[in-house]
């Protein structure tokens, strides 16, 4: 059914400068996007992203009246050395 996944990426927020402002880790959820794709979310749920195996992202809002940034760019991290038995659903 085509390329696994990765389990984390590193999404690095630029505010459409180009510029990196800030920076997340996320890891993949068992959700799927409205496009199909993975869902990743940060430890606390507020970031969610739908992020394709071309590494598109598409940030989700995860609560009313947030606004979505632009210019987000997802850097494939390594598996967590402790991952062992992670679930990839």
């Amino acid at each position: 059914m085509g390329q696994v996944s990765a389990l984390r990426y590193e999404l690095v927020f630029s505010g459409g400068t180009g510029e990196a402002r800030d920076a997340v880790v996320v890891e993949r959820t068992s959700a799927t996007g409205p496009g199909g794709h993975p869902v990743y979310a940060d430890a606390t749920g507020i970031i969610r992203a739908e992020i394709s195996d071309r590494a598109e992202v598409r940030i989700l809002a995860s609560g009313g009246h947030q606004d979505v940034p632009q210019g987000v760019v997802a850097r494939r991290l390594p598996e967590a050395p402790d991952a062992g038995g992670a679930d990839v659903a």
